[in-house]
């Protein structure tokens, strides 16, 4: 099976986005403890997590799909896009000059929580829209999956996590669908 495993600057994306498995229902943030375990496995500083920041957190994890799911040609729905723009910019970010003269857009000093995942998320996708590496990371057009991937292909086209299952499956809906119109 092919990589499907974002870059780093896109990674932080690709695992909250995945938090969720639509298919089984199961989300990992709403686990007992989940959202501070997320964010300590990612080297961000917790609060205690609360359902206003467990909230918040998946309000960002569906506002990320829905602009991966947009990298295969939907729309992100307006509505969500707006709440994307609100949740972006509750966590502010700046740029620091290292001592080669490199630059690099971070989180700003202090935050913590979902407003530091926010942040670290944000510059995060700078740098792959900055690289063109963006638009390669995508939600599974299946609606029944929704999964993030990193689509390596050549051409960048994919539009399933995996054409093994979830391509097989809308090729044979397709098929039925085709069938029951010839049939008609």
């Amino acid at each position: 099976m092919a990589d499907r495993s974002a870059p780093p600057s896109l990674a932080l994306v690709q695992d909250l986005a995945n938090t969720l498995d639509i298919d089984d229902g199961r989300d990992a943030l709403a686990a007992s403890g989940g959202l501070a375990a997320f964010l300590r496995e990612h080297g961000l500083p917790t609060v205690p997590a609360g359902k206003r920041e467990l909230a918040a957190a998946q309000r960002l994890r569906e506002a990320l799909r829905a602009a991966c799911l947009a990298h295969t040609g939907q729309d992100v729905p307006p509505e969500t896009g707006r709440e994307l723009d609100a949740l972006l910019a509750a966590a502010p970010l700046t740029l620091t000059v290292d001592a080669r003269g490199e630059a690099a857009l971070g989180p700003a000093p202090g935050l913590t929580g979902v407003a530091a995942l926010t942040a670290r998320i944000a510059a995060g996708i700078a740098a792959a829209a900055a690289d063109g590496t963006w638009p390669r990371l995508k939600a599974c057009e299946d609606h029944d999956c929704l999964w993030v991937f990193y689509d390596r292909s050549p051409a960048g086209r994919g539009r399933w996590c995996s054409m093994a299952l979830c391509g097989s499956r809308a090729k044979m809906r397709s098929y039925r669908a085709r069938r029951t119109g010839e049939s008609g």
